[in-house]
């Protein structure tokens, strides 16, 4: 068993996946679940931008200078010509996956970042004055939540590629991502991972940015 999967990358896997549930299902109840909505939103941003800063200097199988893969890496690997010591953490078919994903989710947070509640204006995005008037808000709150409808297919799209690699390749993606391990030939080259301190700096960058960016905008309207 050989490391590919570093710390950060994991817990940034889970920890998105939590709070898409979370989002939701706080925006089905409605109601005053939707300042908790608002909430896990600027939490889901920062974990996105945190992890587009890790996929450009975090760990080397988190790069998406490593597992975005062009056209003839793609064939080779659909032709089963890549070996797997090529392909160690995300395959070339699942690294464009993970971008896809993470583009949708951030459309999806930043279209939120403008949107309107439109039952009770009292939890509308933070960002939703910059926009002038409610028409306009309402528009975009309807894109929000026709996208929603986008991601579901995509989070679907993911698990049967995992439940498909489990059963029809004997390739266990889960399991990976919780230890961080992975059965790989003994002469596998090492995998370069980076220093610990390097995430917390980077979450806390990302962090800053979402929270003190909005925060900073909203209050240039309101001025």
């Amino acid at each position: 068993m050989i490391k590919v999967w570093d710390v950060p990358t994991r817990l940034f896997h889970w920890t998105l996946a939590a709070v898409f549930a979370g989002l939701w299902f706080s925006a089905e109840q409605g109601g005053d679940w939707m300042e908790w909505h608002l909430r896990l939103g600027m939490l889901m941003l920062a974990l996105l931008l945190f992890r587009v800063l890790w996929g450009l200097c975090g760990s080397q199988t988190a790069r998406f200078g490593n597992f975005l893969a062009g056209p003839a890496r793609i064939r080779a690997y659909l032709a089963g010509q890549l070996p797997v010591t090529a392909q160690p953490g995300h395959n070339p078919l699942g690294g464009w996956m993970v971008l896809v994903l993470l583009l949708a989710l951030l459309l999806q947070t930043g279209l939120g970042l403008f949107a309107a509640d439109v039952n009770s204006y009292l939890y509308d995005g933070p960002l939703k004055a910059l926009l002038g008037n409610d028409e306009l808000a309402e528009q975009v709150t309807g894109w929000h939540k026709d996208w929603f409808d986008v991601l579901l297919l995509l989070a679907v799209m993911h698990v049967l590629a995992v439940a498909f690699y489990k059963v029809g390749r004997n390739t266990d993606l889960v399991r990976p991502m919780l230890s961080g391990m992975k059965a790989l030939p003994a002469d596998a080259a090492p995998l370069r991972f980076a220093p610990p301190w390097l995430a917390p700096v980077l979450l806390l960058l990302a962090a800053l940015l979402v929270f003190g960016g909005v925060s900073w905008l909203a209050a240039s309207v309101a001025a």
